[in-house]
C-alpha cells in the first residue's frame, strides 16, 4: 500500500480443509512433475505446488492481524475475518510481521521484543493454520506507518550513524544488521500456540522482503538490487522451506530500456526493477500491487481502466517470457473515497481483476493470484480506510470473491 495514511496503513485451485489430525491438507487434483517440497508450498516453474499438486491462490490483505491478535479482547477479530474469509473459498492471507518503534511495537528498539505483541502474531499463525489459511508475512515496512526503514534510520542515528535520507536504510551497514537481526528474530520464533518454529511451519505461504520497496534517491536501482540480493541470501539461508518475494509494486527500472517509460505510471522510476529484482535467484514469484486512483490522481476512469489493463497484462507476459517465476496480484482495491465511488462500480473492478486472474490461471499464464486491500470483521470502523471489505456487510463483494474462489477450483 501507499501509506496508511491513506489507506490504514497464487495448475488448480487448492481447496483446504483442516483435517481430523488439525492439520491443513488439499484436495484431490492433477498432479504437478515438480520436486516435493512436502508440505511446504513450492514455486515451479510459472505456477505454484504443494505435496506434488497445483495451488491457485485467492485471498486478502489484513495488515492489522498482530495488531488485534496482541490484545485478548480483540483477538476475536482477527478468528472473525480468517472464518468468514475461509467460507468464502479464500486460502491466502497477507499480514504484517512488523511494528518498530512507536505505540504497540513488535521491536520496542533494535533486537528488543515485546513478548505480548509476539504472541499476537502466533495467535495469527495458529489461527489461519486452523482454517487451512496460508500467510506472507511481510518483514518491513518502506512508509512510516508502524515504523518502516525510517525508524531503523532513526535507530542507526541513535547508535552513532551518520545518516541524511531514510534510503541510506538500504546501503548502511548497521541498519542492514538491524534488519538481519529482526529477519532472524522471526523466522526462528518458536509459536507460543503451536510450539512449532516459524520457520518449519507449513501454512506460511512465503516471507516478504518489505512491504512496497522504493528508493528514489538511487533511480538506477542498485542500491535495492544489491540490498535485494543480500537480504533475499540471507533469509533463505535461515529458513530454506519457504519461499520468499521481494514486495514489489511491480515498477519497472532500466533492465529493458523504455519499459519504465512505456509502461510505469507517468513514466515514474522508484529506484525498484521489476525484472531484476525479480531476477535474484532466491526470490520464488513476483508480486505486483495496483492503486491506479492514486497514481494517477486527475486522470478519467477510462484511462486509469487503460493503464489497469496495461500493467496486468505487461507483468503477467514479463514473468512467463523474462522471470519465467509466478506471480500474484498482492494488492488491488478501490475506495470509497475516490470521486464517483459505488459500490457497483467496487464489484465491477473487484470483476474485472479477478477475471484477468483467473484467465491467466486458466489458460497457463503466469498470474496465479490475486488478493484485495483490504478485509476487515465487523466493529473495526476506525480502521476504514476507504478500501476495507466485510464480508458480512457486503453481500454483492463476498458473492463475488466466493464466485472467484469456485471458478478457480474448477480449473
Amino acid at each position: 500500500m501507499t501509506s496508511i495514511v491513506v489507506k490504514l496503513g497464487l495448475l488448480s485451485l487448492l481447496v483446504l480443509f483442516l483435517g481430523a489430525n488439525g492439520r491443513v491438507g488439499p484436495a484431490n487434483h492433477t498432479a504437478l512433475y515438480v520436486a516435493d517440497g512436502g508440505p511446504f508450498v513450492r514455486a515451479s516453474g510459472i505456477h505454484f505446488a504443494v505435496n506434488r499438486k497445483s495451488l491457485f491462490l485467492n485471498g486478502f490483505n489484513a495488515y492489522w492481524m498482530m495488531y488485534m491478535a496482541s490484545d485478548p479482547s480483540t483477538r476475536d477479530k482477527v478468528s472473525s475475518a480468517i472464518e468468514q474469509a475461509a467460507k468464502s473459498g479464500m486460502n491466502v492471507a497477507r499480514t504484517w510481521a512488523f511494528a518498530d518503534g512507536g505505540s504497540k511495537a513488535l521491536q520496542t528498539s533494535p533486537g528488543s521484543y515485546n513478548e505480548e505483541v509476539f504472541r499476537g502474531l502466533d495467535f495469527v499463525i495458529s489461527e489461519a493454520k486452523k482454517h487451512g489459511v496460508y500467510l506472507i508475512l511481510s518483514l518491513v515496512n518502506n512508509w512510516d506507518d508502524f515504523g518502516g526503514r525510517k525508524q531503523y534510520v532513526q535507530w542507526a542515528r541513535d547508535h552513532g550513524q551518520s545518516l541524511s535520507s531514510d534510503d541510506d536504510f538500504f546501503t548502511n551497514p548497521v541498519v542492514k544488521g538491524f534488519y538481519k537481526n529482526h529477519v532472524k528474530a522471526v523466522l526462528t520464533r518458536i509459536n507460543s500456540f503451536t510450539r512449532v518454529a516459524y520457520k518449519d511451519e507449513s501454512n506460511i505461504f512465503s516471507w516478504e522482503l518489505m512491504n512496497e520497496p522504493r528508493c528514489q534517491s538511487d533511480p538506477s536501482g542498485k542500491w535495492l538490487q544489491d540490498w535485494v540480493s543480500e537480504m533475499a541470501t540471507y533469509v533463505k539461508s535461515i529458513d530454506s522451506n519457504h519461499m520468499l518475494e521481494v514486495g514489489l509494486e511491480g515498477f519497472y527500472g532500466q533492465t529493458v530500456p523504455g519499459k519504465a517509460q512505456q509502461i510505469n505510471p507517468n513514466g515514474w522510476l522508484m529506484g525498484s526493477d521489476f525484472i531484476s529484482n525479480n531476477q535474484v535467484p532466491q526470490v520464488d514469484f513476483a508480486t505486483i500491487h495496483m492503486y491506479p486512483e492514486q497514481w494517477l490522481s486527475g486522470s478519467r476512469e477510462q484511462e486509469q481502466a487503460a493503464f489497469v489493463d496495461k500493467w496486468v497484462q505487461a507483468h503477467i507476459q514479463d514473468s512467463k517470457s523474462i522471470l519465467q517465476k509466478p506471480m500474484i496480484i498482492a494488492e488491488f482495491g478501490k475506495s470509497s473515497k475516490s470521486q464517483g465511488y459505488s459500490l457497483e462500480k467496487r464489484d465491477s473492478y473487484f470483476g474485472k481483476i479477478y477475471n484477468a486472474v483467473y484467465v491467466s490461471s486458466r489458460d497457463g499464464g503466469a498470474c496465479v493470484g490475486g488478493l484485495f486491500w483490504q478485509l476487515l470483521a465487523r466493529g473495526m470502523s476506525n480502521m476504514g480506510d476507504g478500501y476495507e471489505v466485510v464480508l458480512e456487510d457486503s453481500p454483492s463483494t463476498a458473492s463475488l470473491i466466493a464466485v472467484q474462489s469456485s471458478k478457480m477450483s474448477s480449473i
